[in-house]
């Protein structure tokens, strides 16, 4: 029943979001621009996206190897794309997370393989603050002073609170004054962060941030070169400031953030000069280009399971 609310919480805030946008805003308007947008950019901005699945899948390849797991890399990158399915066509309590979990479970303990995955999420979010706050002094002269005080307060809350998480001695600390029904609030979530933390070491998790910093280098490149299809100038360095907080939107209820997305665009892409209905156009076709990529994760997953169930067959 808590699964199924969970989906039907997704789906009406989706479809809300949407409906607000597409009552304010030109429709034909926002169709026209992302029917003009240019195949050899949006190409480009595929390539980027799918080469940030790699990264991040060696990025969690830093934390499994870490537990002592043996679990190659290929198979890493392909629960990655398989979690992209699923992320995107699957709006349930199942979702690619889960499946990257269940499926190193079988390698490492379950609770661990959980962590790992925390943590992976983790290190992402806390770069993504981190270069929203070293973008800021390339900001544009007219940058809005509201916009401004949003990103350092949520990017400074985000590391602050990161560190804390990935600092298991107050982790430690901090989960001893947590009342029982919260310290094991979502499915043991802060129980399993700090055995993985203290399992993974400062090590294993100092490389996840880094290789962190170049995945969210590439987040903003697509979006730049996204803007670029449809004919939009917007400077890459304005990306890093903006593109943490479109980020953070993926974490309201929603499918892929869609619907949620569109609803802050315009008053983040305003200051770069693009009208409403540009920037909500800018927003759907990064959108598209995302959730292409997990389609490749369909026939990846059909694929892998028949291959391990006749790996199977001829271990026995």
């Amino acid at each position: 029943m808590r699964k199924n609310l969970s989906t039907i919480i997704k789906i009406a805030i989706t479809v809300i979001g949407l409906a607000i946008v597409l009552s304010r805003f030109d429709v034909r308007t926002i169709g026209l621009a992302i029917s003009q947008a240019e195949l050899g950019w949006l190409l480009i901005s595929f390539l980027l996206f799918n080469a940030g699945v790699v990264l991040r899948a060696y990025r969690w390849q830093i934390l499994v190897r870490s537990l002592h797991a043996d679990v190659p890399f290929r198979r890493l990158v392909e629960l990655y794309f398989v979690g992209g399915f699923f992320n995107v066509f699957l709006p349930s309590g199942f979702g690619g997370d889960v499946v990257r979990i269940v499926e190193l479970a079988q390698d490492v303990p379950a609770g661990l393989a959980a962590g790992t995955v925390i943590i992976d999420r983790l290190t992402g979010l806390m770069m993504l603050f981190a270069l929203a706050l070293l973008a800021l002094p390339f900001r544009p002269p007219d940058f809005p002073a509201q916009l401004l005080s949003a990103i350092v307060i949520i990017s400074a809350v985000g590391l602050i609170g990161g560190f804390v998480l990935l600092q298991g001695s107050l982790l430690n600390k901090f989960t001893q004054i947590l009342p029982p029904k919260l310290l094991h609030a979502g499915n043991d979530f802060i129980p399993k962060l700090t055995r993985a933390i203290e399992e993974c070491g400062w090590r294993a998790i100092g490389g996840a941030l880094a290789i962190s910093i170049l995945f969210n280098l590439l987040q903003s490149a697509w979006w730049t070169t996204t803007a670029r299809s449809l004919g939009f100038d917007i400077p890459y360095f304005y990306m890093l400031l903006v593109v943490p907080l479109l980020s953070l939107v993926m974490l309201v209820p929603s499918i892929g953030g869609l619907g949620v997305r569109e609803l802050i665009a315009p008053l983040l892409f305003a200051p770069a000069g693009l009208a409403p209905e540009q920037s909500i156009a800018l927003s759907l076709l990064v959108f598209a280009v995302e959730r292409l990529s997990g389609l490749l994760g369909g026939p990846l997953y059909i694929y892998t399971t028949i291959r391990d169930r006749d790996k199977e067959r001829v271990e026995r």
